[in-house]
């Protein structure tokens, strides 16, 4: 043992050993595999793996985990172990934090949220539908009727809204997970929770893995034993198998059974079942290597040959939809009149945390709710913040003294200003309005400027100079993604939610562009940038957008001419209009929330 392996994880250190060990370089599991392809066999990564860099072990997390090579293996080693290993490893060392994971967690954070989680037990429940966040996220309704066809055969059956919390197990987010895992199991068990129907292949994969007390089987084993009624249709698909389930074959067997009860014909790729291959999302390699990812998709696409794929995967229906044309069986199961058409199905983007929510809200309604429960696992978190408001205040309080007691304020008078200004002549909007148009094309904040807009032109004025100047740059950056630098603004905007946009857009057009101007989702510059790569019609988007962002603008630019009376000690009527405007803009998103949890209307972009 060496130096550096004596510091290692004994997990890890055991993987490597093991695979040092056994692996005999023989290639078989690099055909199929394009990590391996390029960092080399499992022994070789081995042999080669020094804690102390880290590139040695991020070079993991390019590793989709799917299981095909610990499969092929011909000394049935546990490869895509040791890659996790390596991963965890790397997060403990401080290695294994990349921005490009970010939304994927933020992700998996929102369904473990007070806001989007739901506990739904009747009493005496023993068995829970466990739906996951991307099918109730695409599906809702056939998460509705998933229900409805559990309950009609066994009335104890519940429901939970929760994260499975697959993504951070694949980040190596070992601690974080063990915890809000237990946490999940434990008050399950409390409440006599015995046996848990699951959607989704990682849920199953993490509550088999994790679970304790819990039995754990899939809803569509479950449907295909119940003899429900299937609507007759025909036609010839071939089957993705989730690598996630490579081993599940009663679930393999499962999901063609109902596909050939219903009508179909099933024709197998050469991958499917034990040696099925990835989708392209296992991972999360397509956050830090979407080439490397979408080469996966590229062979199933191959494989497919035409025929229409069928899955039992949210994520990889979405993986690849972009390749081939893909269908959830539950679409088949519950919409067979709409997949057959040909018509898109399922929801996706900003559309999925909508229709979690009013998912959410409609089984609240369920009489037989007997207890329920809303998970607030970061409530610790939040009551740590709880002072950032009064420190910022503070903050705030100090620099308005500041300014009083230097005499400062005397240079910031608002005649004084203008009259800078107006050195420029006639002249001084045009240059106002060019470098507020500039300023979002450079990525720099916007917030200074209006304030600045708002002290020198005045309340009038400074609306109109700077709503014409904030359309600019939002038309700017639109025109740049969408002509001069497509290729380079795509390679950039490689996250979910931006791969997502374009087919929100194509779905409902305008809306999604007042519903992210309205209330905030993506960071404004890059939204600019993301919206010129879809295919909004650009006359639509910049009336949109200017319409959109009036309300904001109109209460900053309001508030700011009046900081020049504020800095000096006076509470002027613009002062108070100023800030109930920001109030009302602030709470716009608020007020939308709490709607949609009320139930009293549709989505603003709906």
């Amino acid at each position: 043992m060496t130096a550096n392996e004596s510091v290692l994880r004994p997990a890890l250190r055991a993987k490597l050993a093991a695979t040092k060990a056994g692996c005999t370089d023989c290639g078989a599991c690099l055909h199929d595999c394009a990590f391996l392809q390029r960092f080399g066999t499992p022994g070789g990564i081995a042999r080669s793996c020094d804690p102390s860099d880290r590139s040695s072990l991020c070079r993991s997390f390019e590793c989709s985990l799917c299981g095909l090579c610990s499969q092929l293996c011909p000394e049935r080693l546990d490869l895509d172990g040791m890659f996790l290993e390596m991963r965890r490893e790397a997060v403990e060392r401080g290695f294994g934090e990349f921005q490009e994971h970010a939304p994927l967690i933020g992700y998996e954070r929102t369904g473990t949220s007070r806001r989007f989680s739901l506990y739904l037990l009747p009493e005496g429940c023993s068995t829970i539908f466990f739906p996951g966040c991307s099918l109730s996220g695409t599906r809702p309704d056939a998460v509705k009727m998933i229900l409805a066809a559990l309950r009609e055969s066994d009335q104890g059956v519940g429901i939970v809204f929760d994260c499975c919390l697959k993504p951070s197990h694949s980040l190596g987010r070992e601690r974080y997970v063990s915890a809000m895992f237990d946490e999940m199991n434990d008050w399950l068990t409390g409440q006599g929770v015995t046996e848990v129907l699951v959607a989704c292949p990682n849920c199953q994969t993490m509550f088999q893995t994790l679970g304790k007390g819990l039995k754990v089987r899939t809803v569509w084993e479950r449907l295909a034993e119940s003899g429900m009624r299937l609507a007759p249709v025909s036609g010839t698909v071939t089957v993705h198998d989730p690598c996630v389930l490579r081993g599940a074959t009663s679930v393999h067997g499962a999901v063609r059974d109902l596909l050939r009860r219903q009508g179909m014909t099933v024709e197998e790729m050469p991958h499917s079942r034990e040696t099925t291959l990835c989708c392209g999302k296992g991972g999360a390699v397509d956050l830090l290597n979407p080439d490397l990812a979408g080469s996966w998709g590229g062979l199933r696409k191959q494989e497919a040959a035409g025929r229409r794929t069928v899955t039992y995967c949210a994520g990889c229906v979405q993986a690849l939809g972009a390749h081939t044309p893909t269908w959830h069986v539950a679409d088949l199961l519950f919409s067979p009149g709409q997949a057959m058409a040909g018509k898109k199905m399922g929801a996706s983007g900003l559309f999925t945390y909508v229709n979690r929510l009013r998912l959410k809200r409609s089984l609240r309604r369920m009489p037989w709710g007997a207890v329920t429960r809303e998970r607030d696992s970061h409530a610790g978190e939040r009551r740590k913040r709880v002072w950032l408001p009064f420190v910022i205040l503070t903050l705030l309080v100090a620099a308005l003294a500041a300014v009083q007691l230097s005499g400062a304020s005397h240079y910031i008078q608002q005649d004084r200003l203008r009259g800078l200004i107006a050195s420029y002549g006639t002249l001084a909007p045009a240059v106002y309005i060019l470098v507020y148009a500039l300023a979002p094309v450079l990525f720099l904040p916007a917030l200074p400027l209006t304030i600045a807009g708002g002290i020198v032109f005045g309340p009038f004025w400074g609306v109109i100079y700077t709503i014409v100047g904030a359309t600019m740059g939002a038309s700017l950056a639109f025109l740049v993604a969408r002509y001069a630098a497509r290729d380079w603004v795509a390679s950039k905007l490689t996250g979910p939610r931006w791969q997502r946009l374009d087919s929100e857009v194509a779905q409902h057009g305008w809306k999604v562009v007042a519903f992210t101007r309205l209330i905030p989702a993506f960071p404004f510059n890059l939204l600019n940038y993301a919206f010129g790569l879809t295919r909004i019609n650009f006359a639509h988007y910049m009336l949109t957008s200017f319409v959109c962002m009036l309300p904001a603008t109109v209460a900053f630019i309001v508030f700011s001419s009046s900081l020049p009376d504020l800095l000096r000690g006076r509470l002027s009527p613009a002062t108070l209009a100023g800030i109930a405007l920001i109030s009302v803009v602030m709470l716009i998103p608020v007020c939308y929330r709490r709607r949609q949890k009320r139930g009293g209307g549709a989505a603003a972009t709906q």
